[in-house]
């Protein structure tokens, strides 16, 4: 598992994945996070502005990410 670093008290998923260059557009992301490609904290999440803080686990292609 690795970690990633937020300096705001959360960031949107959609987001997420285009700060991390798991997405590059936010349409990409959207569609990852549409066809129930992500979980957050093991649930899978489709909502693309679920807000993510410190200690929240993203799994997405089989990678695991921490926020911290």
């Amino acid at each position: 598992m690795r970690e990633a670093k937020i300096e705001t008290d959360f960031i949107k998923l959609d987001q997420f994945l285009k700060f991390e260059n798991i997405a590059g557009t936010g349409g990409e992301a959207k569609n990852m996070i549409m066809d129930g490609l992500v979980k957050v904290n093991g649930n899978i999440e489709k909502a693309r502005g679920k807000k993510l803080r410190r200690g929240d686990v993203i799994e997405i292609f089989g990678e695991e990410i921490k926020l911290i």
